[in-house]
């Protein structure tokens, strides 16, 4: 199986990047991420209509241009986690972590023995086709693939350093978003109560030896987020990127009729 990137830089304490095609089920937008420098390709499967072939296809494109596919699972089925791990991903996200007990259930559906039970089948992407013995298979699977738990909710910052402590959970990846709902101030990026929060988090990630991340905007946030030691961070979602240069060149035309007409360049 293909080895982890992402899991080598961890391992050297070197962040790494992820870009995200939502929400378009594109294998040539995940190539392109590729291409372009990215470390990983943060493939949604909670929020976006994406079938079980088309994170397949994802997760082809990924491997052809060596970067890691990291699929967020919905959080519904024991199957869910292995099913993408199948598909050829070395990464799963799991959305709305609350617990110790949810983060050591998805630990044990997602790595084998002895670290878990996961599901057998040595014949999908991950195991290149059954061309690998399912011996060595399960042994480089166990240490090629990685689990980022997310942070999300008040219930589970108050939890952090227990979920924080289980083996075979590898990243703590906070979704700004979603926490500051939960801590009552929705999109409050900045404020002091989710600035606090993301510290516990972080504090609890170095604790137990484990990696920590989240989502970025901009080179400020980007910076203030490596100062603070995290490591594992996306940025660039497609929609965003194609919605703002797609208006870009529509402000750019609206200009030029704009000044055209001035000059009697359009007829009236």
């Amino acid at each position: 199986m293909r080895k982890s990137n992402v899991l080598g830089k961890l391992r050297m304490n070197e962040p790494v990047l992820g870009g995200n095609p939502t929400p378009y089920p594109s294998a040539k937008i995940c190539e392109l991420i590729g291409k372009t420098g990215y470390d990983f390709a943060w493939i949604d499967h909670e929020h976006q209509d994406f079938s079980d072939e088309n994170i397949w296809h994802m997760c082809l494109a990924c491997r052809a241009t060596d970067i890691d596919a990291v699929v967020r699972i919905r959080k519904s089925g024991y199957f869910n986690p292995f099913r993408a791990l199948e598909s050829g991903a070395n990464g799963l996200m799991i959305p709305h972590c609350m617990n110790k007990e949810e983060a050591e259930w998805m630990v044990r559906n997602s790595k084998f023995h002895p670290l878990g039970e996961r599901g057998m089948d040595g014949i999908e992407a991950h195991a290149d086709h059954s061309l690998q013995p399912m011996q060595d298979y399960m042994k480089e699977a166990n240490r090629e693939t990685y689990i980022v738990v997310q942070i999300e909710d008040k219930e589970a910052v108050d939890n952090v350093d227990d979920i924080a402590s289980v083996k075979g959970v590898d990243v703590l990846f906070v979704g700004r978003s979603d926490l500051s709902q939960s801590l009552g101030i929705p999109l409050q990026n900045e404020n002091p109560l989710l600035m606090e929060a993301v510290d516990k988090v972080a504090a609890a990630a170095r604790k137990h030896g484990k990696h920590w991340g989240t989502t970025l905007r901009d080179e400020n946030m980007a910076t203030m987020y490596l100062e603070k030691g995290a490591r594992f961070l996306t940025w660039g979602a497609a929609v965003f990127i194609l919605s703002r240069a797609y208006k870009s060149i529509t402000d750019q035309f609206d200009r030029l009729k704009t000044k055209v007409k001035k000059t009697d360049g359009l007829p009236e």
